[in-house]
């Protein structure tokens, strides 16, 4: 079988105009033509000998190759960016604390650990597990370096616009009954102050459904089996849901349709030290590749 050695230029593009939704903005994130772009997609599916890409309405999309394509090279270069960090940071030393929401904690934090302990092992990292609010008040006094959060209305001076993400209705993995038969809607929410909890009973008020408050818990994790056991329902995003409950479809159940949540990163300084940076960068690339498809990325996705 002949080998194929894949080309790491041509996949970063590939992956950028992907993550972008535009080769277009690949070519300018990447300060080349259009034309060389499409050089570099042609060498692509020359190298891979089979189709990549295949025609959908006036676009493209990608084949099933494409899309298996794409999950490969991915993960090409994050090792390759990830050896040239090592090499170029061998010595990195020095302390970073993070933040991050419930959401990511078990979906990027293992990822992100690992990813900064193999290639900077002499860098100690604090990790906190919060709440939005709470994560914003700690970068604002200085006790957290970074935190990847929903924005809540907290103004941050230093702070980025990472992604938007789809609030959806989430209840038992069983089939529910449609309609609520005049009764208010039951809901489980993290106790207040809780901006989920927030939005869920602001949407529901503007709808004009009654709703009642069935359980409320200061995890997670409680928020998760009390719906998986039938308490009611929540809201959050398809970000790390477990296997015991399930994302209602939009418009089921007679629910109104949910907001999207802003997903920022909030930094104490408007310049991070090479520690931060680095954790930042691994950050933002866990965070991307646990949004779910649909999430709008924004162009600010990496650290400069």
């Amino acid at each position: 079988m002949r080998r194929v050695t894949f080309d790491l230029d041509v996949l970063r593009t590939f992956v950028t105009g992907m993550e972008l939704g535009s080769f277009a903005k690949a070519a300018e994130r990447h300060g080349r033509s259009t034309s060389a772009v499409s050089a570099q997609l042609k060498k692509l599916e020359e190298q891979a000998a089979t189709s990549i890409f295949r025609k959908a309405g006036r676009g493209l999309a990608l084949t099933e190759a494409g899309e298996t394509m794409l999950g490969y090279a991915r993960r090409l270069i994050e090792l390759n960016d990830e050896a040239a960090s090592a090499i170029r940071d061998v010595e990195l030393e020095g302390w970073v604390r993070l933040g991050l929401q419930e959401d990511f904690g078990e979906a990027v934090l293992p990822e992100v650990l690992g990813r900064f302990a193999r290639a900077h092992p002499k860098v100690r990292i604090e990790a906190r597990i919060g709440r939005s609010h709470e994560l914003a008040e700690r970068v604002l006094s200085g006790s957290l370096d970074l935190a990847l959060a929903w924005h809540d209305g907290t103004t941050l001076p230093y702070s980025r616009h990472v992604a938007e993400v789809q609030a959806r209705w989430i209840g038992p993995a069983k089939p529910m009954q449609p309609g609520h038969n005049g009764e208010a809607l039951p809901l489980v929410a993290f106790e207040a102050p809780c901006l989920l909890r927030t939005v869920a009973t602001e949407t529901l008020d503007r709808a004009g459904l009654a709703w009642r408050m069935a359980f409320s818990s200061p995890s997670l994790g409680g928020i998760w089996a009390a719906v998986a056991a039938g308490l009611g329902l929540t809201i959050r995003t398809d970000i790390g849901l477990p296997a015991n409950v399930r994302a209602i479809p939009p418009g089921a159940l007679g629910l109104p349709a949910l907001p999207k949540m802003a997903l920022h990163l909030h930094q104490k300084d408007a310049e991070l030290d090479p520690v931060a940076t680095r954790l930042a960068e691994i950050l933002l690339q866990a965070a991307r590749e646990a949004l779910p498809q649909g999430a709008e990325t924004k162009e600010l996705l990496k650290v400069p």
